[in-house]
């Protein structure tokens, strides 16, 4: 699944560590995430989402043929 977590993050000028005590979770979840080798939960999802005032979709993008 590919993201814009990284780039909305630029947008609002937050360091990987601000948005991971933001949403709960470690600077290295985040890398991880931004990096794509990391799904978050749908919970956290969600948290990222509601953060950046996007929908899930917007910053989480499936492809088909995923799994």
């Amino acid at each position: 699944m590919k993201n814009r977590v990284e780039e909305y993050r630029k947008l609002f000028n937050e360091k990987q560590e601000d948005l991971a005590n933001i949403v709960g979770v470690s600077r290295q979840t985040i890398i991880s995430i931004e990096k794509g080798k990391y799904n978050p939960s749908i919970l956290l999802a969600f948290k990222i989402s509601k953060h950046f005032n996007k929908t899930i979709e917007e910053v989480f993008v499936y492809e088909e043929g995923e799994e």
